[in-house]
């Protein structure tokens, strides 16, 4: 299947115990997504098929962006190690509703970057890092080999405009440099 077909919720980053937990890295705002039993898929790259397994039981580690994970087809230790670094999966269709003012990271990726005050095109939004605070990877026109990080909050980025592919930001000094 294509990779727009599938929405990136987490990554297996390492065993848990000896009966085939794993450690899933969340990469979602949506705590439900690892908490509630039902189909999930995996794979290894972008361009695997992604393989079904069925989740029993999930609990979040208290305080960080981790969740140890059971599924009924992965019973030993040495089955869950091999799941390392392999990217856990739900279908596209799955996208839960969001707030005014909430984005799915996905959207945001390869939206045209303006400045807000002179309608001037700046770049392209290329990455998206979250670590506290969220934060915009944009790759400017008159710089690309260089990436900018821009605070994704409504008082630097006003507007975003999914249907027109683009996003106003108020440039401030040292913004962009």
């Amino acid at each position: 299947m294509e990779t727009e077909n599938w929405l990136e919720i987490g990554t297996i980053v390492a065993p848990q115990g000896i009966q085939g937990e794993v450690r899933v890295l969340s990469a979602s705002d949506f705590p439900e997504r690892f908490l509630t039993k039902g189909q999930r898929w995996i794979r290894k790259t972008a361009q695997d098929t992604p393989q079904p397994l069925t989740l029993k039981k999930g609990k979040q580690i208290p305080g960080k962006n981790l969740y140890i994970l059971r599924f009924a087809e992965i019973t030993d230790r040495n089955q869950a190690e091999a799941l390392v670094n392999y990217q856990l999966l739900v279908p596209a269709t799955d996208r839960l509703p969001l707030e005014p003012g909430e984005f799915h990271v996905t959207d945001l990726l390869g939206l045209i970057v303006y400045d807000h005050n002179n309608g001037d095109r700046l770049g392209i939004v290329t990455d998206f890092y979250s670590a506290g605070n969220d934060l915009l990877g944009v790759t400017l026109d008159k710089s690309p080999d260089k990436e900018v990080l821009i605070p994704f909050v409504e008082a630097i980025v006003p507007t975003v405009e999914l249907a027109e592919q683009r996003l106003e930001i108020k440039t401030i000094p040292g913004l962009l440099d």
